[in-house]
């Protein structure tokens, strides 16, 4: 059976049958639309183009700082020492200064609603020691992230020699951040936060679609003068046929902070109204029940731990229909979660999508004269 690829490092394609839909005209360098809910790319433009992240870089500081939060290297409520290169750091900042110590999760709401470098480097020497070495740890956990193209010289966003990501790399990281610390995403959707003691020059959070659009809630803004205006926008809406359907845009190198903004909801829209989301099949539900031989079980359900959702051109859904492709026949032992099919979505005679599907329980094998017994049979088969 060959090996399958992530369905959204693809370019997402379609039958002729079922005319994809044409991307709005998006003012940006480069952009990306993805329907996380179905794994699919709906529109994309120069998305393996180089470019600079500016504080969209302070993504990957938040994945270390949760994932620190979570092996308890760290703690929510543990106060940090402000050091003097963290005071100092130009651009955006939180206000804090060597005289306070400060708690990690307001470090991680100055970080992320008030873009605050000196937040970022404080957290960044928090988890790793130094920022030298926490930069080590970003771009060792870019490169286990499949970031290909992603090389990062500080955690803040800064302009800096070889500081550089692409708009598929950025959408990586951004999609992995929401599946393994979901917990967090809250911290994404704060409107404004300002720290005791502070100015309110910074308080309120520059991605405009939290004060515009209900059903955003994260992720980033990002903004140098190489860079332009970027952003990274995450929205979650209900369709009766398929609740919490969530979308991601990624908008690189737009004019200007209110333009970014609408590039963004110009995507988020386009993409929530062109494609409809249609759920196969639940998380864990069994889409195939086929013999089990030499087993002390006679079938083995097969499914797939996560839902199966397909994005399609609004009104198309009637065309889809689905395959299976698996071994025959299928042997005991199986284990738990191992792969042993394939569905195939297809439109009409064009495949779509392959999903893996893998043994919802386990099958262990039957005794001796179980295992004769079958022999025989499928001797005779």
């Amino acid at each position: 059976m060959r090996a399958l690829v992530a369905p959204w490092l693809l370019l997402f394609s379609l039958v002729a049958a079922a005319q994809v839909p044409q991307p709005p005209e998006v003012a940006a360098r480069s952009y990306l639309l993805m329907d996380l809910s179905a794994d699919q790319v709906l529109a994309q433009r120069g998305i393996d183009t180089p470019v600079e992240p500016a504080s969209l870089t302070k993504l990957m500081t938040a994945y270390l700082v949760y994932q620190a939060i979570r092996a308890k290297k760290v703690d929510l409520k543990q106060t940090v020492p402000i050091s003097e290169r963290a005071w100092k750091m130009p651009g955006s900042r939180m206000y804090v200064d060597p005289k306070m110590q400060v708690p990690v999760e307001d470090l991680i709401k100055g970080m992320i609603v008030q873009s605050g470098n000196d937040a970022t480097v404080a957290l960044a020497e928090a988890v790793g020691g130094t920022v030298e070495h926490f930069v080590e740890l970003m771009n060792a956990q870019a490169k286990a992230l499949g970031m290909k193209h992603t090389s990062f010289r500080n955690p803040e966003g800064l302009s800096a020699p070889g500081h550089m990501t692409t708009a598929r790399d950025l959408a990586i990281l951004a999609t992995r951040l929401m599946q393994d610390y979901p917990e967090d995403l809250p911290y994404h959707a704060i409107r404004k936060y300002r720290y005791q003691g502070t100015p309110t020059a910074n308080d309120t959070n520059r991605n405009m679609l939290l004060f515009r659009d209900p059903t955003v809630d994260g992720l980033k803004t990002g903004h140098t003068d190489a860079a332009g205006y970027c952003l990274i926008a995450t929205a979650k809406r209900d369709f009766p046929n398929l609740q919490g359907r969530r979308l991601l845009a990624v908008v690189l190198g737009a004019s200007s902070e209110v333009a970014r903004a609408n590039e963004a909801q110009k995507l988020l829209n386009w993409g929530f109204t062109a494609f409809e989301g249609l759920k196969l099949f639940d998380a864990n539900a069994t889409v195939l029940e086929p013999q089990v031989w030499k087993g002390s079980d006679n079938a083995v359900k097969l499914g797939q731990t996560q839902p199966i959702v397909l994005a399609m051109p609004a009104g198309s859904s009637s065309k889809i229909k689905t395959q299976v492709a698996r071994p025959d026949p299928l042997v005991a032992p199986i284990q738990k979660g191992q792969h042993v099919g394939t569905l195939k979505i297809l439109a009409g005679d064009q495949l779509l999508r392959e999903v893996p599907l893998v043994a919802l329980e386990g099958v262990e094998q039957a005794g001796i004269f179980g295992r004769a017994w079958d022999a025989v049979r499928l001797w005779i088969k």
